[in-house]
């Protein structure tokens, strides 16, 4: 991220930028007449991340989309570091940010679906590192609403901090699951189901059910409602809802 990068040069910018609708878009000082936006530049890059991943984000992809020069996006872009928290700001606020409502399951569900739907629909978030935000409008909004889900229920500002924090934290497991599965019917033509059947003479001969008694009645009691090695949504739910049971506790003891 490029609060990373501030000691080598232009913190203000990159706030100025992640601000721009309410501070004015900075005006390149460098290159030719300005061509596009710093929006464009944005919008492209999260359409080539969406469609070949972060490896494929260059600056010269960039600008070969738009019809510019390689350099001349730096006019619009410090560097990478600060494009991709325009980019992760830019996401942030795609959706709208539903009314809170409910008890506080039926919120906190809100908080990880809106999350879940957000990583499936641009996969490469989750390759982002994150341990530093970019401080910006919609990652900001976000964070509010996030909080809001929670005010209230008497806990320390440290524990909502941690709430919050595990929630979103644990969608990006079952999600990655996902995204690699769908990765993988798309690069192939054989179906989980027939995967199954090609190796399973292989896995007959060496799981010995004397030594894998447990794994072996497990695996086969998956497989057979599966219908696939896992099944990441259904993780998600059960996985969320079993989050939730433990923060509801926790909030009780609290109280």
């Amino acid at each position: 991220m490029s609060t990373e990068s501030t000691g080598r040069g232009e913190p203000d910018r990159t706030l100025r930028l992640l601000w721009r609708d309410r501070l004015g878009e900075p005006v390149g000082s460098r290159g030719p007449k300005q061509r596009a936006s710093v929006d464009a530049v944005v919008d492209t890059a999260i359409a080539l991340a969406d469609e070949e991943g972060m490896e494929a984000l260059s600056m010269r992809r960039i600008a070969e989309r738009l019809g510019l020069k390689p350099m001349s996006v730096y006019t619009y872009v410090p560097g990478k570091a600060e494009l991709i928290d325009l980019m992760v700001d830019r996401v942030a606020g795609e959706q709208p940010l539903p009314e809170l409502r409910g008890s506080l399951r039926e919120r906190l569900e809100q908080l990880a679906q809106l999350t879940w739907d957000e990583l499936l629909r641009h996969p490469w978030l989750l390759s982002i590192d994150t341990s530093r935000p970019p401080l910006g409008p919609n990652v900001s909004d976000r964070w509010e609403w996030s909080l809001r889900a929670i005010e209230g229920l008497g806990l320390s500002d440290l524990d909502m901090d941690q709430v919050i924090t595990l929630v979103v934290g644990f969608v990006s497991g079952p999600a990655r699951a996902y995204v690699d599965a769908e990765r993988l019917h798309r690069s192939t033509t054989e179906t989980d189901e027939e995967w199954w059947e090609r190796n399973a003479p292989v896995l007959g001969e060496i799981m010995d059910p004397t030594r894998y008694p447990i794994s072996g009645r497990v695996g086969q009691a998956a497989g057979e409602e599966y219908g696939a090695p896992s099944d990441p949504e259904r993780a998600f739910r059960f996985g969320l809802a079993r989050v939730i049971d433990g923060i509801e506790a926790y909030v009780a003891s609290a109280r």
